[in-house]
């Protein structure tokens, strides 16, 4: 890292922009919400036409897969030094 680095500031090191980006988020999620609201959904299954379904089903899916990787960490956990050599 040079000295020119060290004194560079970059976009997202200033609060404000990380605010802008933050509402930027919450102002997408309200449209979608609100447009969750107003489009008539043909799903398969009639569970698919509830309000919010498809988002209450990614967050327990993404948990889901959480978990189970936390499950899968304690099957194929080595020990810590498991790579080193003893030559």
């Amino acid at each position: 890292m040079t000295d020119r680095d060290k004194d560079r500031t970059y976009w997202l090191d200033d609060p404000a922009n990380v605010k802008k980006i933050v509402w930027a988020l919450v102002a997408v999620c309200a449209l979608l919400i609100g447009a969750d609201l107003l489009i008539h959904k043909h799903g398969y299954f009639e569970v698919e036409g509830y309000f919010g379904f498809y988002g209450f089903y990614g967050f327990v899916v993404c948990v889901g897969l959480v978990l189970a990787a936390k499950a899968l960490r304690v099957i194929l956990m080595r020990p810590e030094d498991y790579y080193d050599s003893d030559d």
